[in-house]
């Protein structure tokens, strides 16, 4: 799952994270959006975004 949400939060496009895994679903990535809230309402993570 962090995979997915990593490559989602670098931007990529969810039409391209299945292109590059054909045995994954779109379904699949909804499961690790909805995994990624459901964490961030229990823990505090600090997340660093360099500067543009």
């Amino acid at each position: 799952m962090s995979l997915i949400l990593d490559y989602l939060a670098a931007g990529e496009a969810i039409e391209d994270i299945l292109k590059a895994y054909p045995h994954i679903k779109n379904e699949d990535i909804l499961v690790c959006i909805a995994y990624g809230s459901a964490m961030s309402r229990e823990n505090i993570v600090e997340i660093n975004i360099p500067a543009a």
